[in-house]
């Protein structure tokens, strides 16, 4: 199967009524800090705090009953766990979700919180991967990848249909790309009303942009950055959509990331995690590209750990 608009169209029916439509902010400071009309989709009021639940809503409820008898499983650092979780108990089926053993203790938790088991593991994507393999193999449970999914593509995808809905043309789009179900969605919807799709990506975890650049898949690297969200290599259906449709990689630095999430916390009084505020980096970091421009920021998400911030609470 080959993602095309239609189903993101699909999937905004299958999942309304299970998830938010969430709202868009602006910020008047942040609009003069940047020289850019910024406009904030919040996907970190998102159920679950994160965009991740309109994926794993529309996978499981996409899934035939008789398929899921023995409930579901998949490998996440925090939200898609915590969203597939929550997905499976509106179902009334077992999760089994497979976590790194240094993912964010709030993340863990959610996802406990949903009712699933949580699987910890070494925090590598071959661990991952073998663990998650392992359990498939055990319970008989329906796979249901983080990112690498057509279906969870379309349902990622939904969030920039509402935005667009929302606030009509934009200049530009920018999201935060990890495994890169979201871009990937961003791209088919963007593409679809003639809005460019920019990803954010870490300088540490730079695989998409190396993806691109060398037009062939990087499947291996070791991350080393803030944005614990972002830290998978992008799977390879996300790559075939992604490499026809993004304008351009822009990568960030952890500092530019974690003064953006400063920024947004202080000026747009919203929390959000440095994978959100990534795309506030990006853009105060490419000023000419996007100046005078009308451009829509998707935040992602907002499970922090408040023990483990990267800046002072009083700064």
């Amino acid at each position: 199967m080959t993602v095309v608009y239609d189903d993101l169209l699909e999937a905004a029916r299958r999942i309304e009524g299970l998830v938010h439509r969430t709202p868009v902010m602006t910020s008047e400071k942040l609009n003069q800090l940047s020289g850019v009309e910024l406009i904030f989709k919040c996907e970190h009021l998102q159920k679950v705090g994160a965009f991740k639940a309109r994926g794993a809503i529309n996978s499981v409820f996409s899934i035939r009953e008789n398929v899921l008898k023995q409930g579901v499983a998949t490998h996440s650092s925090g939200n898609h766990g915590a969203a597939l979780a929550r997905a499976a108990a509106l179902r009334g089926i077992p999760a089994h979700i497979v976590v790194p053993d240094n993912a964010p203790r709030v993340k863990q938790d959610a996802i406990r919180e949903y009712g699933a088991q949580v699987v910890l593991c070494q925090p590598t994507l071959a661990a991952r991967e073998a663990t998650l393999a392992k359990i498939v193999s055990e319970t008989g449970a329906q796979l249901v990848h983080p990112y690498n999914d057509d279906s969870v593509i379309a349902g990622q995808g939904t969030a920039v249909v509402e935005l667009i809905e929302q606030v009509g043309d934009l200049d530009a789009i920018v999201v935060p790309v990890g495994g890169g179900g979201l871009l990937a969605g961003s791209c088919l919807a963007g593409t679809h009303h003639g809005v460019p799709v920019y990803a954010a990506e870490p300088v540490g975890a730079d695989d998409a942009f190396r993806s691109i650049g060398d037009k062939a898949l990087v499947t291996s690297h070791v991350p080393r950055t803030i944005c614990d969200g972002l830290l998978t290599t992008l799977g390879s259906r996300n790559f075939e959509i992604i490499r026809h449709h993004v304008r351009e990689i822009l990568l960030v630095p952890d500092e530019a990331t974690v003064t953006a999430m400063q920024l947004i916390w202080t000026r747009m009084k919203q929390i959000v995690e440095p994978s959100s505020a990534i795309v506030l980096a990006a853009v105060l970091g490419n000023r000419d590209r996007f100046a005078g421009q009308r451009v829509g920021l998707v935040l992602t998400g907002g499970n922090v750990d408040l023990k483990k911030l990267p800046f002072s609470p009083s700064a």
